[in-house]
């Protein structure tokens, strides 16, 4: 299913049903202030699980991050000095995935022994909605293209044609940006951009 929201007057009701649809498992394609992402309920490993094969990877070994829409939380999934804590406050929300010690709660999430997770708090009127309206975080992962010219496919219509029959929901936020965000590494306690992306980091 196509769903289409505009930021001028989004649909509070279409964001219930993205909501509804993540809550019974579901797996929704949706807008980031960088590219189109691919996510579900961080709380479903079934649909975890769903994510991972369309990626071809283990859900144990994929590089999967989480998207919340404030830093009030973040002790539930990672472990954050002061010093990161203010770098991430002046940063965000933004293009930025910054890549965290994880809490105690990610392994049993994910079943696995993942020591590290991605954080994103992206400046996107969508994906902060969908949280908000969800209670808890969404397990994410950026949409690659087969294509060797372009990496990240952008058109909502060509995506949703693309992996209809794979997932339940897509979300049309008109053309996305085809760079993704800036990762920043945090974990052994400096700031080391591994992956430059749209985000410009402020220290």
């Amino acid at each position: 299913m196509l769903v289409k929201l505009y930021p001028d007057n989004p649909n509070h009701r279409e964001f219930q049903k993205i909501a509804d649809t993540l809550k019974n498992g579901g797996i929704i394609i949706y807008p980031t202030d960088t590219v189109y992402a691919m996510g579900c309920d961080i709380t479903n490993n079934k649909a975890i699980q769903r994510i991972a094969r369309l990626k071809g990877v283990s859900a144990e070994k994929g590089n999967f991050s989480l998207i919340c829409n404030s830093l009030s939380n973040l002790a539930e999934y990672a472990k954050v000095d002061n010093s990161t804590f203010k770098v991430m406050k002046k940063n965000l929300p933004g293009a930025f995935t910054f890549i965290l010690q994880a809490s105690n709660n990610v392994p049993k999430l994910f079943k696995s022994k993942k020591k590290t997770v991605g954080i994103r708090i992206p400046n996107h009127y969508i994906p902060l909605g969908i949280v908000e309206e969800l209670g808890n975080p969404i397990m994410t992962t950026s949409i690659r293209d087969m294509d060797e010219v372009v990496e990240y496919t952008t058109d909502p219509e060509l995506i949703h044609e693309k992996y209809s029959k794979d997932v339940d929901l897509v979300i049309d936020g008109g053309f996305g940006n085809n760079t993704a965000s800036t990762v920043v590494d945090c974990s052994e306690g400096d700031f080391e951009i591994i992956r430059p992306g749209i985000g410009e980091l402020i220290l």
